[in-house]
């Protein structure tokens, strides 16, 4: 029997050009693809119901005999079609229709009809219903099956796919879908053969639960979602091993520049800083390449572990490069590593995309003949013209917005064929379960304690309505000698509209604020002028910034203990967080008002009420999670990583340690497992897994 990964799904009938076309939309371009495309949801229409038992809202089958057939001209023309059962009677409302149509729905005419009941000017209604003909009045036979409801695309209707589908199921036989999984682990998990699992999943009879296949809990259901989380715990595993295998410079730093640093520093490292720091160093003395994630909640003094890592590499002779998404939040890792390495007599340098010239080539010079040991820079540093004479150790910072090939891209910039270490570090705090599944091929460190002395930020949601009110507590606030964020929000990304609504914000409250200090930073400034800005705050020469949401990493004003977000409602949970992690940086109680505009939808008013409860970053992102889900809070959802077909991570999370003991196991009894399953599932996007 043919493998059906190898069939193309033009073989079935029915599949033209412009269906080939549609299908591979949805990535599908074999029958196992078709066959892995289940459905969404299912619905039960076994059962006729009587026509005068139905509800507003109710999906059910009724049978009837057609007493009137008219077309009705109103705003738009249509077919009514009336028909009784008996226990009462209900209309069909066709908008499209032929006069064939017409014709065959004629008085006397018995129907079996599936459709939503709506409450219609006359009674009860179905739009647009499916029908079939009753010959001889005889009652048609159900197949005894539920029907499945497929995730479409334009141009692709309901039963188009259960044809598609019903053909591919013919091809499947016994062995079309290759069992990959080791017949003992199948049977050490009780997991039925996999063309039984989808087969039922396709086509599952009538006393299963319609209710527990469309919530994906089906045993079925669970039996692939745990395949594919393995498939692509295997693939990153994999990344892990090659990655182990190439050769790192193991790097002895002797301290002397740690030791200086953490002298003039104001503060102690708390205890979790220093755990990672040690579980960091003790990477970098390995003879292979560290990849480790350091998580943080916003505040917790990432930054200035990763500044002492970097010394460790200077120290042993090496470079660092760090990496950052962003032209400010790489600015501002500049001018923190500046602050704490130029007094200690370690030079940092600056390379972005708006570097040029003569600046630019003489930065490239340093880098690559050695005299330069630490650059700070975007996405530019993976730049092909960009060479490295010992780079030895790689800090990313806010990893989800890079793809995996990003990251990797620097690691071929190391010295002598061997890999530089990677630090990757985020405040996007991500819950374990999600982090061990994404991030497989990173160890994981958490700081997770915030310096002493640090309160919790008072959080109020206020209508705004109430503006008026709030400008005034931000004047009281400024003439106490605190200063305040004004944070302005706009649906578009265009910079320019979110300028000129933070430039009319700003004149709006210099008007309302008499002898209050009001600076302005947005996305149109050109870096100096941003620059000049941020500092000029800092200093205490500004009383309140009014900024769109560029400044919602990298700023640190202890001073700053209030903000106001406009708009609150049109940001995410993430983002609220890391914009209120701003302020609190001071010893001074601090506080920050979200501003709405009613009306509040439902996920608004979750999201608001999230904020207000909790202040801990890893609260909010398991919420986050449960709101806007796995893709969106990894930034995947852009990229095209780590997206799934039939798993889910946040519903599935229960099955990742079993996954992760899987994966270790196929990885060392069953090695030619492992690449059908990654080719089976993750198809091209598995070429990361061996870049």
């Amino acid at each position: 029997m043919r493998n059906l990964a190898d069939v193309p799904v033009t073989d079935l009938k029915g599949v033209g050009p412009k269906n080939a076309e549609r299908l591979a939309r949805l990535g599908i371009g074999s029958v196992q693809d078709l066959l892995f495309h289940l459905p969404v949801r299912y619905q039960d229409r076994t059962r006729v119901v009587p026509i005068g038992s139905l509800r507003v809202g109710q999906q059910a089958v009724v049978e009837g005999e057609v007493e009137l057939s008219e077309v009705r001209f109103g705003r738009r023309r249509s077919l009514l079609v009336r028909i009784a059962d008996g226990s009462g009677g209900i209309t069909l409302r066709f908008f499209h229709f032929s006069a064939a149509q017409k014709a065959n729905l004629a008085r006397g005419c018995q129907l079996r009809c599936f459709g939503e009941v709506r409450r219609g000017p006359n009674g009860y209604e179905l739009i647009h219903p499916e029908i079939q003909y009753m010959a001889d009045d005889a009652a048609l036979q159900s197949d005894g099956r539920l029907t499945p409801i497929y995730p479409t695309t334009e141009g692709m209707h309901q039963l188009t796919w259960r044809d598609l589908t019903e053909r591919s199921l013919a091809l499947l036989g016994d062995g079309g879908l290759e069992e990959l999984l080791p017949r003992e682990v199948r049977r050490e998990l009780g997991l039925s053969p996999l063309s039984d699992a989808v087969r039922l999943l396709h086509r599952p009879p009538a006393d299963q639960s319609a209710r527990l296949l469309s919530e994906q809990g089906h045993p079925a259901q669970r039996r692939l979602a745990l395949e594919e989380l393995l498939a692509h715990q295997l693939s990153l595993r994999m990344l892990r091993r090659q990655q182990r295998r190439r050769g790192a410079p193991a790097m002895h730093g002797d301290g002397h520049l740690r030791r200086a640093l953490s002298a003039s520093l104001p503060f102690a490292l708390t205890g979790a800083q220093q755990r990672v720091l040690d579980e960091l160093l003790a990477d970098l003395a390995r003879p292979h390449p560290a990849l480790r994630l350091v998580q943080g909640d916003v505040g917790s003094g990432k930054t200035v572990v990763a500044a002492l890592a970097a010394l460790n590499a200077v120290e042993a002779g090496y470079q660092v490069a760090l990496m950052a998404p962003t032209e400010l939040l790489a600015e501002q890792h500049h001018a923190n590593f500046v602050g704490w390495f130029d007094p200690i007599g370690v030079e940092v340098g600056w390379l972005s995309g708006r570097s040029k010239g003569r600046r630019r080539q003489a930065i490239l010079d340093r880098l690559a003949d050695g005299s330069l040991h630490v650059i700070v820079g975007t996405h530019a540093l993976f730049q092909d013209d960009v060479a490295f004479d010992r780079l030895g150790l790689v800090v990313v910072d806010e990893q989800h917005r890079f793809g995996v090939h990003q990251r990797l891209a620097l690691r071929e910039k190391g010295a002598a064929g061997q890999v530089p270490h990677q630090l990757v570090m985020t405040a996007t705090p991500i819950p374990r379960t999600l982090a061990m599944t994404a991030y497989a091929d990173l160890d994981l460190s958490v700081i997770d304690e915030l310096p002493p002395g640090r309160k919790p930020v008072s959080t109020v949601v206020i209508n705004d309505q109430r503006r008026d009110q709030v400008v005034e507590r931000v004047a009281l606030a400024c003439r106490e000698g605190r200063q305040a964020y004004w944070v302005c929000t706009l649906i578009e990304e265009s910079d320019a509209l979110q300028a000129e609504a933070a430039e009319v914000t700003a004149n709006a409250l210099g008007e309302a604020l008499d002898g209050i200090r009001i600076g302005l930073v947005h996305g149109r400034l050109k870096p100096r002028e941003k620059e000049a800005v941020m500092l000029a705050f800092k200093a205490g020469d500004i009383d309140l910034l009014v900024a769109t949401t560029v400044i919602e990493v990298g700023v640190d004003v202890p001073n700053a203990s209030l903000m106001v977000i406009e708009n609150a409602e049109r940001l995410g949970l993430s983002q609220l967080h890391q914009l209120r992690g701003r302020v609190g940086r001071g010893a001074q109680q601090s506080h920050c008002v979200l501003l709405y505009h009613p009306p509040l939808g439902g996920v608004a008013q979750e999201r608001l009420a999230v904020m207000r409860e909790t202040g801990d970053g890893f609260e909010i992102a398991r919420r986050d999670l449960e709101i806007r889900g796995p893709g969106e809070v990894l930034g995947t959802r852009q990229t095209g990583e780590m997206q799934f077909r039939i798993a889910d991570l946040l519903r599935d999370q229960d099955l990742v340690p079993q996954v992760q003991q899987l994966a270790d196991r196929l990885i060392r009894e069953h090695p030619e497992s492992v690449t059908p399953l990654m080719r089976r599932w993750i198809g091209e996007r598995a070429r990361y897994a061996s870049v």
